[in-house]
């Protein structure tokens, strides 16, 4: 072998030959765990409110909240996955591992729904009769099923993207092309695996049997573990290079240490020790972090070798604030995924009251989120064969920026979620003209169509412009962890939805389940929710604008960078 691909070993530890390692194929089985990743969570998301409301009998706020709950839980554990990956497991383990976690879990769920001690009594509610809800102990059973999905989706979706990328060596212009189009399929196969669950998967639950269909969850993701599992000799392996949330809190405990110092006026006497090509330059933002790369006594506790809890290089304390700098377009994006959650939730609950037959066929309830996931698809395709043509033929760049993206995905959002308070007002309109209790409306559910395209179209641009800000303004080394940080804003879109569910509830709502978001919608007021949801919405794309001026990293200042402390050297040297 002439020559191998950097920072990459075979299974054998060896290093990583490129005609033997890595490429498309890897690649493809990697996206095809994730297909089934996709297939598996949102067959169970997307239809679970319907089950909970119909089956467990529980409130329509209570079911929405469990749904949303679930999928914050499940993102915000991408935070353990990547963590046990960068210094623990690796990624081709988490992988596996968590992958089997997952798939455990949809066959619990599936023997969960299928036996009859594990639900309460059918039952149809009316004005005089109420449901008994599931017991404690039934709820508990499906909790214990649903969060070990939610542990499974959390570890496997950490790694999947960063073990596809590894793959393709960058510093190879062939390969770093295929890895680009990686990125691309990437979504698509999310998106894929999305409608076939919003597709076939629903219409087996609410048809069929709902064990059979969380069943076919489970034996996917099986198939998907031993097909994944097959390409192990195949694979390329990165060394991990330690955790970078040690990095970070290095750099933290470091800086706090020195607050009380004065900075050099010429930051070229700060401590540097990374090799010319990996250095990052002294940029002028959070000057306090650069107290960490001060020199002062007892730094070097052995030999030349410092200490990172006292003494940081310039490049780690500038990874720090790349990442710092991440922290405000973070937070404002968070109520995108607010407005996201609504879809798999209430739009649902809409749906089932509301005329879905189509000849003798009757569309069911959690298929309505089919448009959504179109919307994406539709809005991919419009976006790489119309808008990025005549962009870079306009303006010389091939498509919007990241952060341009963003701005369009919340934007479209704030229009899908006016389009869903005025939908709900004509569909509450007509649900008092023909009587409150009545179990399907006369207005048909396709009036639904524009909340879930618009949102859908909004999270085309948005998921897309996430991906890339968070993975290419991120340091080298904290690659899995941004991604983490990405996915963070998922769950906690759907814990800020289930919060805002819980103050609006109990803000407007009476004893007898009234209110806004009432146990009986048609009885409440989900429109004057959405155009909270959409007022709030507002707010944050103003604060989001100006936090997107605000981010640009300042250029270092020329002339000061030539000179930095190197270990083995003295302050007194470099004056």
């Amino acid at each position: 072998m002439s020559w191998a691909v950097a920072d990459a070993v075979d299974y054998k530890g060896s290093p990583a030959d490129p005609s033997k390692t890595g490429g498309w194929v890897p690649a493809a089985l990697v996206l095809g765990i994730e297909l089934c990743e996709r297939l598996s969570t949102m067959g169970i998301a997307v239809n679970l409110v319907t089950y909970l409301v119909g089956t467990m009998h529980l409130p329509s706020a209570t079911s929405a909240n469990i749904v949303t709950d679930f999928m914050g839980t499940s993102f915000l554990l991408c935070l353990l996955g990547g963590f046990l990956a960068d210094t623990l497991l690796g990624r081709y383990k988490t992988i596996a591992i968590f992958a089997t976690v997952q798939t455990l879990g949809t066959g619990m769920l599936a023997m969960v729904t299928k036996l009859r001690q594990l639900r309460p009594r059918p039952c149809k509610a009316t004005t005089t009769h109420t449901c008994e809800q599931a017991s404690g102990f039934q709820m508990g059973v499906l909790y214990i099923a649903l969060y070990l999905i939610a542990l499974g989706t959390g570890g496997l979706k950490s790694s999947v993207s960063g073990f596809g990328t590894d793959q393709f060596d960058e510093k190879d212009e062939k390969e770093k092309t295929q890895m680009a189009y990686f990125f691309s399929r990437f979504f698509f196969f999310i998106s894929l695996g999305t409608l076939m669950a919003v597709t076939v998967l629903v219409y087996i639950q609410d048809e069929i049997s709902r064990s059979v269909g969380y069943g076919i969850c489970s034996v996917a993701m099986f198939m998907a573990i031993i097909i994944f599992l097959a390409g192990t000799q195949r694979y390329r392996y990165k060394k991990s290079s330690g955790s970078p949330i040690v990095h970070i809190f290095q750099v933290i405990v470091a800086a706090i240490k020195k607050r009380k110092m004065d900075l050099p006026y010429n930051v070229g006497m700060l401590y540097e020790d990374t090799p010319e090509a990996s250095r990052i330059h002294h940029t002028e933002q959070f000057h306090f972090l650069d107290k960490a790369a001060i020199v002062a006594e007892g730094d070097f506790e052995a030999g030349s070798t410092p200490n990172p809890w006292k003494l940081c290089s310039v490049t780690s304390v500038e990874e720090v604030k790349m990442v710092a700098r991440l922290l405000p377009i973070w937070a404002t994006t968070i109520i995108f995924w607010t407005t996201y959650a609504q879809m798999i939730t209430f739009s649902v609950e809409q749906a089932t009251t509301m005329e879905r037959s189509i000849g003798r066929f009757q569309i069911p309830a959690g298929s309505l989120t089919v448009f959504f996931v179109s919307a994406i698809l539709i809005t991919l395709a419009v976006y790489d064969r119309l808008i990025m043509p005549l962009w870079k033929k306009w303006k010389g760049k091939p498509g919007f920026t990241n952060l341009q993206r963003m701005a369009i995905g919340l934007v479209l959002s704030i229009v899908g979620m006016a389009a869903a308070a005025l939908v709900e007002r004509k569909r509450l309109s007509v649900a008092r003209a023909v009587g409150l209790t009545t179990a399907t409306l006369p207005v048909s559910v396709f009036l639904l169509i524009p909340q879930f395209f618009l949102v859908g179209a909004g999270e085309a641009f948005i998921y897309t412009g996430q991906l890339d800000f968070f993975i290419t303004k991120s340091p080298k080394g904290m690659k899995t962890m941004s991604t983490g940080l990405f996915l963070t804003t998922l769950s906690l879109g759907f814990f800020v939805s289930s919060f805002l569910v819980a103050v609006v509830k109990k803000v407007t709502g009476s004893k007898g389940g009234g209110g806004w978001l009432a146990d009986n919608i048609n009885r409440g007021r989900l429109d004057l929710f959405y155009g909270l949801l959409a007022i709030l919405s507002i707010i944050n794309l103003v604060i989001y604008l100006i936090c997107a001026v605000w981010y640009k990293p300042k250029k270092p200042k020329a002339g000061i960078q030539m000179e930095t402390y190197v270990k083995g050297s003295s302050a007194e040297e470099k004056c």
